[in-house]
């Protein structure tokens, strides 16, 4: 896990703030009906990447959002054209593209190829109909499986899905029959979510009026469960505690995250981390365009990690990681002994089966992701 977060970055994430519409759990930066504004977003974001020197060489290229695929195909390869003059791709460089099932027409998928696009990050949600009607999502399961398809037949066959557990009114069969029906879908990635209620939210409004009554603890935890045995089973190994992938198909550009190695990122809410500096944009997709075309910074927060900062974080990344911490490696990069950091909480997660030590390598035991962030809390 070596430590190159002061390294030139070779990894850039794009933010791309527009939807059909806003879900009712979502609590990302976007901004809904109000297509008027992509000509400005388009404008403010070549003056966000032209602060970027010297057109380095990246091996990762991330657009997400939002839905990047909502943009009319013109300005789809307007957005892809203005990144590639700003970033060199490296050979073989992954260069993932969120999408939303219905918007993913020809014209679209045909912009995706044109501009070198390899892998698509479809935001399924379910492969449920109940439950895609209680998440508020605009297609139906059968839409997902027409667009894999499609995809496939352009030549893009590095395809995930995500899904979402924990929905109001569903019950673990109708999960399981999701898991069931996802490993036959042509996809090679998988990421399953627990549903949360995020302040602010239509959802959390919802759930402090009684609208909407959240599954119960021990139901969303069998649901995990069954995941973490369906999906592997079916040739999808857990490699990060919310990710599942075929083998040669884990998510390239989420482990520089989960490295902790160091990267470009640009658009409203985009967090980036360089030369040691973890930074944020302003959230307001209005307040960043208003920021950027008038020359002003958009950084709303920014933090220097000191030496104990960083490597307390490189625990909570490592942990999420089910290949867990090399300790030798740990202690050389960071120059801390993992277990010194919070020397209590690892002997008791070790006694009680939460951690374990294998091959020089601390990692949560089955148990313990159930229970990751209690884990990983102790450590920050």
């Amino acid at each position: 896990m070596g430590d190159d977060s002061l390294l030139s970055p070779r990894a850039a994430y794009v933010h791309v703030p527009f939807c059909r519409h806003r879900c009712g759990y979502c609590d990302f930066p976007l901004i809904a009906g109000r297509d008027d504004l992509i000509d400005a977003y388009l404008q403010a974001l070549a003056m966000e990447l032209g602060t970027v020197p010297d057109f380095p060489e990246i091996d990762t290229l991330f657009f997400g959002g939002g839905t990047p695929t909502h943009l009319p195909p013109d300005r789809l390869d307007q957005l892809f054209t203005m990144v590639q003059r700003t970033f060199r791709l490296a050979p073989a460089a992954e260069v993932s593209v969120e999408a939303n099932p219905l918007d993913l027409d020809d014209e679209r998928i045909a912009a995706l190829v044109h501009a070198g696009v390899n892998r698509v990050s479809l935001g399924a949600q379910s492969l449920d109909a109940n439950a895609l009607a209680v998440l508020e999502r605009d297609h139906q399961p059968d839409d997902v499986a027409d667009v894999l398809a499609r995809l496939g037949e352009r030549g893009l066959c590095n395809r995930s899905i995500d899904l979402i557990f924990g929905v109001p009114g569903q019950s673990l069969q109708s999960w399981e029959q999701t898991l069931a029906a996802a490993t036959t879908l042509p996809i090679e990635h998988v990421s399953t979510y627990g549903l949360t209620y995020e302040k602010g939210t239509s959802f959390w409004k919802r759930r402090k009026t009684g609208q909407l009554l959240p599954l119960d603890d021990e139901t969303e935890r069998s649901m995990y469960a069954a995941a973490m045995e369906q999906l592997p089973n079916a040739g999808f190994e857990q490699y990060e505690l919310s990710n599942f992938a075929r083998a040669g198909f884990s998510c390239r550009h989420n482990r520089v995250y989960w490295k902790g190695s160091s990267y470009y990122a640009f658009g409203p809410g985009a967090a980036r981390y360089l030369g040691g500096v973890r930074s944020t944009n302003v959230r307001s997709v209005t307040t960043w365009l208003r920021r950027v075309l008038a020359g002003e910074p958009a950084v709303e927060e920014s933090e220097t990690l000191d030496d104990e900062q960083r490597a307390r974080e490189l625990v909570l990344l490592g942990l999420r990681q089910t290949a867990g911490i090399p300790l030798t490696e740990f202690a050389a990069v960071t120059g801390f002994d993992l277990r010194d950091l919070a020397a209590h909480a690892f002997d008791r997660f070790l006694t009680e089966g939460l951690i374990e030590l294998a091959d020089g390598r601390v990692r949560l035991t089955l148990d313990g992701r159930f229970l990751a962030d209690t884990v990983i809390a102790e450590f920050l």
